[in-house]
């Protein structure tokens, strides 16, 4: 895919915005550990099967669609068993190099979270990769799977919707994309279904590359290039 000129002439900025959890990330394992520190102090009876069906909106409204109370005082308790328990997250393999591959061949990255920024950056720090905006809760306009987050990253960008696509791994993310009029890929790795209709699916990070047709020979670490 290369640079598509609009109509004024001007090159337009291809974007590639992702989720975190799930997507670039793997902390499923930090979740767990946090959720069950949230049913032992909170005395809540809720598996955390049940949480995860919800991952990708904002944590109030994962709480409101459970029908848990004083959603404040529970992520407060989340929120530091999860800062405890970050050194459980693993990158996925091969999203480094492909992360690369992409700024190499000038995309511009973002990152559109539901998580609070203060458990994303160090998560974020680990990836190595220039990222030129960072969505999270706490600012202006909604969470997913409204199309807010979305739009104001490519604001950030100023980058037009139909440069952007979106990579995520829950229905939320499928509809944020769409009411953003961005095109979505479904990570096939990370935690939830794709939704409907049924989008491209990319089932490693290395697929990416070739949905968005971009070479991984444009990556800066290439084998042996450092001998």
């Amino acid at each position: 895919m290369s640079p598509t000129s609009m109509d004024d002439g001007a090159v337009r900025q291809r974007v590639l915005l992702l989720d975190l959890d799930g997507v670039l990330v793997d902390t499923r394992p930090v979740m767990e550990e946090a959720w069950h520190s949230v049913t032992r102090a909170h005395g809540i009876d809720v598996p955390f099967e049940a949480y995860e069906q919800h991952l990708g909106r904002p944590f109030d409204d994962i709480m409101a669609r459970l029908g848990i109370a004083d959603a404040g005082r529970v992520h407060e308790t989340y929120s530091q068993a999860s800062q405890a328990a970050s050194h459980l997250a693993r990158h996925f393999n091969g999203m480094t190099e492909v992360l690369h591959a992409f700024a190499a061949a000038d995309w511009r990255l973002g990152i559109v979270t539901s998580k609070p920024l203060n458990r994303a950056a160090p998560l974020i720090a680990q990836l190595g990769c220039p990222f030129a905006t960072v969505r999270t809760p706490g600012g202006p306009g909604r969470g997913k799977p409204a199309p807010d987050p979305l739009l104001l990253a490519l604001v950030d960008l100023a980058a037009d919707p139909a440069c952007g696509t979106y990579v995520g791994d829950m229905e939320v993310d499928h509809e944020a994309a769409r009411r953003a009029g961005v095109r979505y890929l479904h990570a096939g790795w990370g935690y939830g279904r794709p939704g409907t209709p049924t989008p491209a699916i990319a089932h490693s990070p290395s697929d990416l590359l070739q949905l968005l047709d971009v070479s991984d020979e444009s990556a800066p670490f290439v084998a042996g290039s450092l001998l």
